[in-house]
């Protein structure tokens, strides 16, 4: 990856030769004009620079060799916005917060996954190849385009537009490369008939725990009410196709006798929240109680805030059980929701205690799963044979997905962004005092707040004390980490959200759910130490809005990283576009590996013919059996 940077000062003399060539392998495009992010132009003694992590393009007055003026300035009428003593230009990404999309319904994977030139890739008949890229062939007084596999020893194979579905990305498990045989080889039809044989196990296996789900006898919840209907008039924006569609999906699910076992998945900040919100007022209104599991206290609180303000017109009672409840308080709630005198209740992993009982629970539901430890998940799977189960996910983790597609578990899906949303333009940098300067002064100068994240309470005092530094004299720069008395924290956030701290230092305490409209710049201290979906959860926190917002992941040291935090870096960097969740998921499925996700036996056969394939040639059994079956 590139980390390097170029700094620009004001009264700094330069080499002008030098600096466009620098420009041009940072991948900027010279321009008669600048227009867009990554141009330059120079026009004797003015060089307009537009970066990519700026909201406005620069314009640089030289004399001679000095840079007399560094100013922003508008784009359409150039007129000088505001001068900078120092700005940093980092590298734009090289195109590949030619690609290949496959869009047809035969194709498991089909919203998850681009093709880009070196990746591996599985053709149905032929096997496993590496994709060269695309090439027009002539054929009569028409040229068509052709997708070029490379095989064993020089084997090519050239697939016309018209069979492109047949070949799907490799994704495997293990961090080593796939075998490749050469085309036509009966090697590879061998080894595919093995993974069918072997298959045939998981899928009898998954059509028994359908059979035992539809067995089950759930409460069969009441059309909508006329209060569903006001309570949904409530939300003050508007809903998305894909918001409906999921929501009526989860209302149908919940009106049948079986119990909901639902996974909705969308990108932060696409509206998963509401769809659960619709949910947890339609039991409600059928006089069950609603059980809302979240994975921090900070979400809790802002979950329990958010729903409050909904319901106040409504006689539905709202409980938050977290730890920024006092012991006393704690058990006021839970002797009420015993009793049946709380609707319904908002908590982290206390709610999974012991002492918690419920009256009569008919819904849970479920932020971010993976969030949870193992003795919390082991409770959860013992409420799903019970109560109705919805389950919230931006990056679902590999067994969730994999039952998911294969319809063991219900899926909805939620791929349109809000009205107005824009992707969070991310850049990976080497920490630099001047580049954190910059972007926190950029941010504060339009008005934002900013995310700083350093996620280790050992030092983070002394990680404050520096951002406050490099923070403008006059700005309200705050501490927040998990240590923190209950009080203080929630002190500290709801002050954050009402507009009255300018840099909030944190912990990744604020990774899940914080929703700070005005927060549009994130930078991450030392990203190379985090997972890749914490990256992608905590890129979410900015970006809310319909103002432009950055994210800066900062690394310590670019000549110490190891490869998978070169990856995930990567990874993160490429991946910025609006609607990345499950790209980001399979990413990380293939930086980490899965481990035994289904067991070792099936396990090797992802490996040997890749996950797509895998997934259809379970789908063909699952098919055969129950044809078989109604036969």
């Amino acid at each position: 990856m590139n980390f390097r940077s170029i700094k620009l000062y004001k009264q700094e003399s330069i080499d002008l030769d030098k600096l466009l060539e620098s420009l041009s392998d940072f991948a900027y495009s010279r321009q008669h004009k600048v227009a867009e992010e990554g141009d330059f132009a120079l026009r004797g003694g003015i060089l307009d620079i537009f970066p990519v992590t700026f909201e406005y393009p620069v314009r640089i007055e030289l004399e001679g060799a000095r840079i007399e003026h560094i100013n922003s300035f508008e784009l359409s009428s150039g007129k000088p916005l505001f001068e900078h003593t120092l700005i940093i230009i980092l590298p734009k990404r090289k195109s590949e917060y030619r690609k290949v999309k496959h869009f047809s319904s035969e194709e498991p994977l089909e919203n998850f996954i681009d093709l880009n030139a070196g990746d591996y890739v599985v053709h149905n008949q032929y096997g496993i190849g590496r994709f060269v890229g695309l090439e027009k062939i002539e054929k009569g007084d028409s040229a068509r385009e052709h997708m070029v596999i490379e095989y064993a020893e020089g084997d090519k194979l050239y697939v016309p537009e018209g069979f492109m579905h047949l070949v799907q990305k490799y994704v495997g498990f293990e961090k080593r490369p796939p075998r490749i045989y050469k085309i036509n080889s009966p090697q590879w039809q061998k080894v595919k008939n093995q993974a069918k044989k072997g298959i045939q196990k998981t899928a009898f296996e998954l059509l028994r725990i359908q059979a035992v789900r539809a067995a089950l006898s759930g409460f069969k919840f009441s059309r909508d009410s006329e209060w569903q209907k006001e309570f949904e008039k409530t939300f003050p924006y508007v809903e998305t196709p894909d918001q409906l569609k999921a929501t009526q999906e989860v209302k149908e699910d919940m009106e049948n006798e079986r119990p909901m076992d639902r996974l909705l998945c969308g990108d932060v900040g696409y509206g998963k929240t509401e769809v659960a919100m619709r949910a947890a007022f339609k039991a409600v209104m059928d006089n069950k109680q609603v059980a809302f599991l979240v994975p921090t206290t900070i979400l809790a609180e802002q979950h329990y805030q958010n729903l409050a303000a909904r319901l106040a017109a409504f006689p539905v009672k709202l409980a938050m059980l977290s730890r920024f409840k006092t012991q006393k308080e704690q058990k006021e709630i839970v002797g009420e929701l015993s009793q049946g005198r709380i609707d319904i209740v908002i908590g982290t992993h206390r709610l999974l205690s012991g002492d918690i009982t419920f009256k009569d629970l008919g819904l849970l539901i479920i932020d971010e799963e993976q969030r949870f430890g193992v003795k919390a998940k082991e409770k959860l799977k013992s409420l799903r044979l019970s109560v109705d189960v919805l389950t919230l996910t931006a990056t679902p983790i590999p067994r969730t997905l994999y039952m998911s597609l294969m319809q063991a578990r219900d899926m909805s899906v939620i791929n349109t962004p809000p009205k107005d949303r824009i992707a969070v333009k991310t850049q990976v940098a080497q920490f630099d005092e001047a580049l954190v300067t910059q972007a926190i002064h950029s941010e504060l100068k339009r008005g934002g707040q900013v995310f700083f994240v350093h996620n280790r309470v050992l030092d983070i005092e002394d990680i404050f004390s520096r951002v406050k530094r490099l923070s403008p004299k006059d700005s309200r720069v705050t501490i927040i980490h998990g240590q923190m008395p209950a009080q203080e924290l929630e002190k500290v956030m709801v002050a954050f959200l009402k507009g009255e701290i300018d840099v909030l230092v944190c912990t990744m305490i604020i990774e899940s759910g914080i929703d700070v409209p005005n927060a549009n710049t994130l930078i991450v201290n030392e990203a190379e130490n985090f997972g890749l979906s914490d990256l992608h959860q905590l890129r979410g926190r900015v970006g809310r809005f319909n103002r432009q917002a950055y994210a800066f992941l900062l690394v310590s040291d670019k000549t110490g990283l190891n490869k998978d935090a070169v990856m995930r870096l990567e990874a993160i960097s490429a991946y910025s576009e609006l609607g990345s969740g499950f790209k980001i998921a399979f990413e990380d499925l293939m930086i980490r590996g899965a481990g035994n996700l289904l067991g070792i036996e099936q396990h090797g056969y992802i490996n040997v013919i890749g996950f797509d394939l895998y997934c259809r040639l379970l789908r063909e059994v699952i098919s055969d059996y129950k044809a078989a079956s109604v036969n």
